[in-house]
């Protein structure tokens, strides 16, 4: 059988730096050798098999399988923060947002988070805009950073991260697996797989629960997800896959104010802090089937056919009178279903893929009103009825490809295009007035160069572009909540980015280690992004979903990675980013009257529903020139392996972000925190079965900070807007975990 990862031999170039003696090149003439007659495609949107950077013109960040067996990462959070320019926002469980070079850091919660994820080929939407995926299913993650939609598409504004889950012999064999830890934390999981001449495949169980350090933030999850891979002949493949889960989760953590946070961290006084919404169960099921067949010596077709549903269950809009009972019940189903090709082919001086991607997904959206304690739910509220029944259908058809070729025996040229025609088609079953469709059709393109300045260094440079078109919620149904309401607006842009980078990627050796380095430069504009005009946090009236401004994200990224079997090894992330808002056309803040009457430079305005409350102040301002919000200037991951002896691998890792705005309008700041991990690894083969432990501290020195910080209005309705309104998430410090792997 052809070699199927013929593309992922590792293009490795060097800087000779010398500093003092320690830093010398190595060279890698034969491999230079043996590929300069041969350039290949290795973007793909289906499968990671084409992961070489020779020749990549962009930023690339990969995680891979033997890095998460060692290093055990609790959450796919601690992954990610060893790629720099990731941000990401946890959630319950495994659920979390991820962030690539600051887009959309200044949204705390929202549908989409301006990444695309693709699982297995999936590429993957959550209602939430979080990316809920097994842990432990998980065999590489890789980033593509800059815009990105010229392979994946919509909301691809920084990027994408492509998620490879298990499959292939190494799974061959019987694994169990058992954890436990801090907050009633406990893993099992039990796999089986086998693998022969014409076949290889496995099937993984595993339940993940914790009781949570938050009061009332307990989740349980549990997975089911398999592969079989069937070898056709020679040249050719079928692989089958599919994971399903069920998770219970609940939301609460947060406090209001610092001095919350500080008397009540593990927010327990629910009277003080309710959440919107909680009470989750997610249902998700994931199937997908892939052809591949190898075509003469450098040709390869792959096809991709796949459904992924989600059914979401959770209440929202607590009772006024009752913090335990909430108004809503939401019952949120989708479905999203697909067709993907890829061809690609190589050659001495030109290579080419060519993609087509057909998608047709389907929104179902259902709110019942449990109670009608809260007067927002007005007079026509009657328990156990309908409050919105909805569908939403979308077909996405769109064309995408890639060239490259040889300009000179030095310098390779890449060119990606494509072109996305989306159709959304909104159904209210309540109120057909709110019925709409819109199409829109939306090029994007990427242009780079990758440069050999020596067979041991590469200068690369691009220009990348991302869009994402408006929701259904922006254009067709407004949102609605018990103090503001934000009408559509059917008139709505896509948003877009351009995204601009000049990298070096060389191979080098520190104090005879060798180490792969990766530094880039970037400026990434994004124009015209939607949001309402009251801004994110103001609870003021009368406000339109618009295009409303643009921001500007500057930054320096830099990777340093050894070899984690050497004695010694280490890898830095170091991020340096300035995201600001260049255009801001309007933003009001509200907060609440002092002594009946508003202050200078502000207007009173009144809240909706069928009672009038008190006269808030409405307050405008012009946040250009500010900082995005929860975009630190400075985030370091180092981590220090040493093995002092053949089966133990003890490890550190430093986590650092510098401080950053909570709000919009600069006026909170968060502190800097460092973060200190260690964990330690046994691994140890007896006869036939292989004996892994673990054992992990988090967070050694119960360092105090928050996992999350937002800016929201006068919410202690003191007429100032200060660090006492601030929603915040209170780290749960130490936290201690211990597992047992065996393998026969």
């Amino acid at each position: 059988m052809l070699e199927k990862n013929r593309g992922s031999l590792l293009y490795k170039s060097v800087l000779s730096i010398a500093i003092a003696g320690v830093l010398t090149p190595i060279t890698y003439t034969s491999l230079v050798a043996e590929e300069l007659g041969i350039i290949s495609v290795e973007s793909t949107t289906i499968d990671d098999k084409f992961e070489s950077k020779r020749d990549e013109v962009s930023s690339i960040g990969v995680v891979g399988g033997e890095e998460i067996d060692v290093d055990r990462p609790k959450s796919v959070q601690d992954m990610l923060q060893r790629i720099p320019g990731i941000t990401t926002e946890v959630q319950s469980g495994d659920s979390l947002k991820i962030h690539i070079r600051g887009v959309e850091n200044q949204v705390y919660m929202g549908e989409r988070p301006g990444v695309a994820v693709v699982i297995d080929g999936v590429p993957v939407f959550e209602r939430t805009g979080r990316v809920n995926i097994d842990l432990d299913n998980i065999e590489s993650i890789k980033v593509v950073k800059g815009g990105a939609s010229y392979l994946f598409g919509d909301d691809a504004l920084g990027g994408a991260v492509i998620i490879t889950t298990k499959r292939g012999a190494s799974n061959a064999g019987y694994r169990v697996d058992a954890e436990a830890g801090s907050f009633g934390y406990y893993k099992g999981l039990a796999r089986a797989g086998f693998a022969n001449e014409t076949a290889s495949g496995h099937i993984q169980v595993s339940r993940r629960h914790t009781d949570g350090y938050h009061d009332d933030s307990a989740s349980t999850s549990d997975y089911v997800n398999g592969k079989l891979q069937y070898y056709i002949d020679d040249t050719s493949d079928l692989t089958f896959g599919m994971e399903l889960s069920e998770r219970e989760k609940n939301s609460h953590g947060a406090v209001t104010g610092h001095t919350a946070a500080k008397e009540d961290p593990k927010s327990k006084d629910i009277w003080s802090y309710n959440d919107y919404a909680n009470n989750y169960n997610v249902d998700l099921q994931k199937f997908f089937l892939t052809y591949s067949k190898d075509v003469g010596a450098t040709g390869n077709l792959m096809v991709n056919g796949y459904q992924y549903t989600d059914d979401t269950e959770y209440v929202s809009s607590p009772a006024g009178t009752d913090p335990t009972v909430y108004n809503y019940g939401n019952d949120y189903a989708q479905i999203q279903r697909g067709i993907k090709s890829e061809y690609r082919t190589g050659g001495e001086k030109l290579a080419w893929m060519a993609g087509l991607d057909l998608r047709a997904n389907e929104y179902d959206n259902e709110v019942t009103f449990i109670d009608c304690l809260d007067m927002w739910a007005g007079a026509g509220c009657v328990p156990d009825t309908l409050y919105q029944d909805n569908v939403t259908d979308e077909a996405v058809q769109a064309i995408y490809g890639e060239v490259k070729f040889r300009a000179s025996n030095k310098l390779v040229m890449t060119l990606n295009g494509r072109a996305d025609h989306i159709d959304l088609d909104y159904t209210d079953r309540l109120d057909s007035t709110d019925n709409g469709s819109k199409s829109f059709d939306v090029p994007s393109w990427r242009l780079g160069g990758n440069y050999a300045m020596r067979n041991n260094l590469d200068l690369y440079a691009n220009a990348s572009t991302g869009f994402r078109t408006p929701t259904v919620r922006q254009l067709f149904t407004g949102s609605n909540s018990p103090t503001s309401r934000t009408d559509p607006n059917p008139d709505l842009e896509p948003e877009h980015s351009l995204n601009l980078e000049l990298g070096l990627r060389t191979s080098t050796s520190m104090f005879n280690i060798p180490h792969e380095l990766d530094v880039s430069v970037f400026q990434l504009d994004r124009k015209d992004y939607i949001q309402s005009t009251a801004g994110q946090y103001t609870t003021s009236s009368d406000n339109i979903y618009d295009n409303i401004g643009d921001v500007r994200n500057r930054g320096l990224e830099l990777s340093l990675n050894s070899d984690i079997n050497r004695k010694v090894s280490w890898d830095i992330a170091y991020t340096y980013l300035d995201a600001q808002y260049t255009r801001y056309d309007n933003f009001n803040l509200q907060t609440a009257p002092i002594a009946g009457a508003c202050p200078p430079g502000s207007t009173p305005v009144y809240g909706r529903g069928p009672f009038n409350p008190p006269t808030n102040c409405l307050t405008s301002y012009d946040n250009a020139g500010n900082q995005v919000p929860r975009t630190p200037k400075h985030t370091v991951n180092l981590l220090l392996r040493g093995r002092p002896a053949n089966d133990w691998v003890v490890t550190g890792e430093l986590v650092y972000k510098s401080d950053y705005y909570a709000d919009e309008i600069n006026q909170e700041k968060i502190d800097s925190h460092s973060v200190f991990n260690l964990w330690v690894n046994y691994d140890r083969t007896f006869g036939r079965s292989n004996w892994m432990f673990f054992a992990r501290i988090d967070n050694l020195f119960d360092e105090f900070y928050y996992n999350t910080a937002r800016g929201y209005r006068d919410s202690n309705e003191d007429g100032v807007y200060d660090g006492e309104d601030l929603s915040l998430v209170v780290n749960p410090g130490r936290v201690y975990t211990a597992g047992l792997t065996v393998n026969f």
